[in-house]
């Protein structure tokens, strides 16, 4: 750790990156990076890497980011064996170089996951999640100016509990996590964010079925309660989630079956 003359402290890190095009078989990059500041984010020392290799007139790597706030879920890379590195509850854009030691070798590696195929680098292609929420990701209602807001009154802990699932983010870490590539948790906080709702009733048993379709579809493997993609959520959506998708995925297919064969089911469900 170096500190000249009273300025930020740097430190020299060596890197270990992700080479790859796409279709064609990878391997790692050795650098060097002799004084990244401490309070540099992890993008802004890739961008330092980057710069480097301009200067050196070789190709630069190629990595998701957008908002570099924690909002948009872009920043997806592995770093040393970690979605979104070693700290939890932060995105790529968020993690800071202090949170590495000076010297350290760090390794940086796309999302592994057959449904997100890489596409340069450590970037990857995601569109597995687009196609889910473009299956059911939605209510019917109609558009226009702002209702008012007491039209349909809603409960604080259903309000609550939808605000928790609608903040994931999509990045796809709990499927990089994930030894099965999984998209259950994404999955299951899409559907609860709207089937908790009173406005997400209407399309409640469609929307899981299309979902859950859509998922096995893209590619993405079973859950078998690893347990891995709740603890790399940067936005701590939990487990609760997927125990609530396979609840409403049982109800719908009951329902489904009932239908089908035109035969009352209990109760009226």
């Amino acid at each position: 750790m170096v500190q000249d003359n009273g300025k930020e402290t740097t430190l020299a890190l060596k890197l270990r990156v992700w080479r790859q095009r796409r279709g064609q078989p990878g391997a790692f990059e050795e650098h060097a990076l002799p004084a990244v500041p401490t309070s540099a984010s992890f993008l802004e020392m890739m961008d330092m890497l980057n710069e480097q290799l301009i200067k050196a007139g070789k190709d630069t790597f190629a990595f998701d980011h957008d908002c570099r706030e924690g909002i948009c879920g872009m920043c997806s890379m592995t770093i040393n064996g970690m979605p979104h590195g070693p700290l939890p509850g932060v995105t790529t854009c968020q993690l800071h170089m202090r949170n590495f030691r000076d010297g350290e070798t760090i390794t940086v590696e796309p999302w592994r996951a057959r449904a997100f195929p890489v596409l340069k680098d450590l970037a990857v292609d995601r569109s597995g999640f687009d196609k889910v929420i473009q299956s059911g990701g939605f209510i019917t209602v109609r558009t226009g100016s702002a209702p008012e807001a007491n039209n349909i009154p809603v409960p604080k802990p259903v309000a609550d509990e939808a605000m928790d699932a609608a903040e994931c983010i999509g990045c796809g870490a709990c499927v990089a996590s994930c030894k099965n590539g999984s998209a259950m948790l994404f999955v299951g906080a899409k559907i609860n964010h709207l089937n908790i709702l009173p406005q997400g009733q209407a399309e409640r048993d469609r929307r899981t079925l299309a979902m859950v379709k859509t998922m096995d579809e893209a590619g993405f493997g079973n859950c078998t309660n690893y347990g891995e993609c709740q603890a790399h959520c940067p936005k701590s959506i939990t487990l609760d989630v997927i125990a609530k998708l396979n609840r409403d995925y049982l109800r719908a297919r009951v329902k489904e079956f009932f239908s089908s064969t035109g035969k009352p089911s209990k109760g009226g469900e």
